[in-house]
């Protein structure tokens, strides 16, 4: 009778509920921080790294902080477990994505201060 009740509160696979959209807007945001974040750190004086990277490691640290919060606001408001379609999974992943966004840009950063 559970299992039933599970299955019939599933949303299909191609509905794009709020939950999932959220939670893939938050891990397209984390993602960009985590490219741009990485360009930033692996080259300072690129045109991401403008200023001696810290435009690079502004963008993500702040794409990495927005994708996590968006992620933590999905994971708070959800109310059934993953594979329910809520986008739960998607916004743990989003939390993982925007905590690397904000490792590479702090540490890009941190070079940018360093040599500046």
């Amino acid at each position: 009778m559970y299992v039933r009740h599970l299955l019939t509160a599933a949303a299909d696979v191609p509905t794009m509920s709020s939950g999932r959209l959220g939670a893939s807007s938050a891990g397209v945001l984390g993602l960009i921080g985590v490219v741009v974040g990485g360009l930033a750190l692996a080259r300072p004086g690129s045109r991401i790294g403008t200023g001696s990277g810290r435009l690079g490691a502004t963008v993500a640290l702040v794409t990495g902080l927005i994708g996590m919060a968006l992620g933590g606001l999905v994971v708070a408001t959800s109310d059934s477990g993953i594979g329910t379609g809520n986008g739960r999974a998607g916004a743990y992943v989003a939390l993982v994505v925007g905590l690397v966004a904000l490792v590479l840009g702090g540490l890009a950063l941190a070079r940018s201060r360093a040599t500046g």
